[in-house]
Order: C-alpha cells, then structure tokens, then sequence
C-alpha cells in the first residue's frame, strides 16, 4: 500500500479548503441527493463526498456507510487529489500496488472498485475534495457509467462552490 501523496501546493490547498468552511457542517439533502442518485444509477453500494484536510478526509456525504471520516493516508480520495487526470479509476483493488494491501480493502468495507473525480474550489483552482463511488467487486465502468460520475461530481463542485 502507498500512502495518499501530498500534493507540492498543500499549504495553499488547505488554505482554500479552510475558506470554503464547508469542514465538519452538517448533513445537506442537497449533497446525500447527489450520492445517493450515483450509488443508484451505477448499482454501487457506496458513494462518497469527501472533503480532504491536513490529516483526514471528512464526508459531507457518503451513502451506504455510516462514518464521517477516515484517515487521509489511507484514503482512495487523497490520492485522487493530485491525479492530473479527470478521473481515477481502479478497476480492482487487488491489482493495484496503491491499494492491494489497504485496510479498505482488505477489511471494512472490502473495497475492490474506485472511481474519483476531483472537486475543486473556483475561486483558487485547488483541489478540495472528491466525488467518488465504491463497489466490493471489480468492475469496469461503461462510457455512459463515467458520465455519471463526471456529472455528479460536476454538480457536487457546484454545491460546494456556492
């Protein structure tokens, strides 16, 4: 397992993660809407809005598990944050030297897919957060099935943004 990378402008990403004062507010219909429509849509069982600060990624929403956040070395998302691709996609789990060995995976809530977008804060252009969905089997998005993501997490940013 590799930890989540810290990105080379994390001084100015957190700064802007702190001005958004989206960190530790309380559940919001229009964000569960959000997950909630991407878990179901994509038949997952797991779909998350994660904001990442200094040490932990904190959920403005995750459906299907009952947590508020998670460790940040370990997180799927803070390795998402310095993709420079629009979206991170692992297919299998296992087969991915970042995560074969993470407790995720190997343990509660046994992921074995992944799929994350990057939320970003417009005013700075740091990424703040991720949109993503999880499923406990291997599977490979169709092009349709990536739309979805990509538009949910287009339209998390948004909210976020607001």
């Amino acid at each position: 397992m590799t930890n989540a990378p810290i990105p080379e402008n994390e001084k100015e990403r957190l700064e802007a993660t702190k001005k958004l004062g989206i960190l530790d507010t309380i559940a919001e219909e229009r964000f569960d809407q959000l997950t909630r429509e991407a878990a179901e849509k994509l038949g997952v069982p797991i779909s998350a809005i994660s904001i990442i600060d200094e040490n932990r990624e904190w959920y403005k929403s995750c459906y299907g598990m009952d947590v508020k956040e998670g460790d940040r070395n370990i997180s799927f998302c803070g390795h998402t944050i310095t993709e420079p691709e629009d979206i991170l996609v692992v297919e299998d789990t296992l087969k991915d030297d970042r995560f074969a060995s993470n407790p995720y995976v190997l343990g509660e809530p046994f992921v074995r897919f992944y799929a994350g977008v990057r939320i970003f804060d417009r005013k700075t252009k740091m990424p703040v957060g991720v949109f993503c969905v999880k499923d406990k089997k291997p599977r490979t998005l169709s092009i349709d099935e990536l739309a979805v993501v990509l538009d949910c997490a287009a339209r998390a940013e948004e909210e976020i943004n607001k």
